[in-house]
């Protein structure tokens, strides 16, 4: 048995609403929105009591997810949110964009900050890091010649 698909990234947020609103500007979707609690939800997370609210972002194209997670109970116990690129563990999401100036025109009026700068690999892409809301860090990457 292999691997189908990924199913989704989860990203723990305190500010929900501003991260709909930051991932529906990159061009995300809304696809739901929930309280989820009760043994089965502690069950799986390993969180007795655990009370979250989530929204599950869906990719313009239909294949990939977000999971924003906001957790009622219990605390939250680490923040990563100001890690450094070369930190252990989760790191980023990265977005294929139609174009890199637009999308950092758009995301800025929500408070996203470029970490570097946008630079070109090769003649193939234009690549950048940013910080969203709460310091989540999401890369971009603007195609410039179709893959074979």
């Amino acid at each position: 048995m292999t691997v189908k698909r990924m199913d989704n990234v989860g990203i723990v947020v305190e500010d929900l609403d501003a991260a709909i609103e930051f991932f529906t500007e990159l061009g995300l979707q809304l696809e739901g929105r929930a309280p989820i609690e009760g043994d089965w939800a502690g069950g799986v997370t390993g969180l007795p009591n655990m009370r979250v609210e989530i929204a599950m972002m869906r990719t313009p194209d239909g294949h990939g997810r977000i999971e924003l997670s906001r957790f009622l109970a219990p605390a939250v116990v680490a923040d990563h949110r100001d890690a450094p690129v070369n930190a252990l563990g989760y790191l980023r999401v990265m977005f294929a964009v139609d174009d890199i100036d637009e999308t950092l025109a758009r995301i800025g009026k929500l408070g996203a900050k470029l970490v570097g700068e946008v630079v070109q690999y090769q003649d193939v892409y234009r690549l950048c890091y940013v910080r969203g809301p709460e310091g989540i860090l999401v890369g971009l990457a603007q195609e410039l010649v179709r893959q074979r």
